[in-house]
């Protein structure tokens, strides 16, 4: 037998890379009888009909991460793409494609792309909330190439899945990175100011032999239904953590209890009011959910 990873599933057949190239796989029924469904990322060993040269996934190593949507396996971090225009930056959507991340205890990086669209000003004024807060972030241009070395630096020797929502320019900025994957790109409707859905189906592609990289369908909203108490959304909130500690009530929402460090700290200036409104807008969010 041969290990190697799933790179791709459609309509039941799995390519697996390996030392041997691509391999079209089944799933042996054991996996059905105990609804198990290999996924993208999974590491496998497969057994290889020398007749056809087709396989049959035999093993299904231990999945050190799973993400539910999209559906795959093993991923070490995410970079979390948003346009600074055309379309817009969603910053609701952005902090809600953190908190997911953050759930999954994944790597972060946040990609500012299409920046030589938009005034210095803007995209730093974006750097500065998202650096303040604690994570590590990365301007891009497929126009100017502002960005792009330091984005395959990045990339290197991970499994990454690009998040973002339609029409930020991930498939763009993977064909700048490495243009023989050939990426199909869309255009941004101008009635709707969205980008047109042109990623199908799930795949990892390969930039080099220890780099991977998934380029997802873009979404326009991510249920947090995984969160089942409204206190924990804080924790996935990175510059709570330095403050709720000193809060009066350990089970501090962080809403409109008195003697709150959090707000204290929101109106000083030491958490960014656009973060601190948003965490109100999922945390009411997820409290009228448990409410049905």
């Amino acid at each position: 037998m041969i290990e190697g990873i799933i790179i791709k599933g459609i309509g039941g057949f799995y390519y697996v890379k390996t030392e041997l190239g691509v391999i079209e796989c089944r799933a042996r029924g054991v996996f059905r009888e105990k609804n198990i469904t290999p996924i993208v990322g999974d590491r496998v060993l497969i057994r290889i009909n020398n007749e056809d040269n087709k396989g049959y996934i035999e093993e299904i190593f231990e999945r050190r991460t799973h993400l539910i949507r999209p559906p795959v396996a093993n991923i070490t971090q995410s970079i979390i793409v948003m346009s600074i225009k055309e379309p817009t930056i969603n910053f609701r959507l952005l902090d809600r494609f953190l908190v997911m991340a953050e759930y999954k205890k994944l790597n972060i990086c946040i990609c500012i792309n299409k920046v030589d669209l938009a005034e210095e000003e803007n995209v730093s004024r974006v750097l500065e909330i998202y650096n303040k807060a604690g994570y590590k972030t990365l301007r891009t241009s497929t126009k100017t190439m502002e960005g792009i070395d330091e984005l395959k630096s990045v990339l290197d020797n991970q499994i990454t899945v690009f998040a973002g929502p339609s029409g930020v320019g991930k498939s763009s900025l993977l064909n700048k990175i490495n243009p023989n994957l050939k990426l199909k790109s869309g255009e941004v409707s101008k009635k709707a100011n969205r980008g047109k859905h042109t990623t199908r189906h799930v795949e990892l592609f390969e930039l080099n032999s220890n780099s991977f990289v998934l380029d997802t369908p873009g979404f326009s909203s991510l249920s947090l239904d995984f969160i089942e108490n409204p206190e924990e959304l804080s924790n996935y909130f990175r510059e709570f953590n330095e403050y709720k500690y000193e809060c009066k009530f350990n089970s501090c929402l962080h809403y409109k209890e008195p003697d709150c460090e959090v707000r204290k700290q929101v109106q000083i200036g030491n958490i960014s009011n656009q973060r601190y409104d948003n965490y109100l807008q999922l945390l009411e969010e997820i409290m009228n959910a448990r409410r049905f």
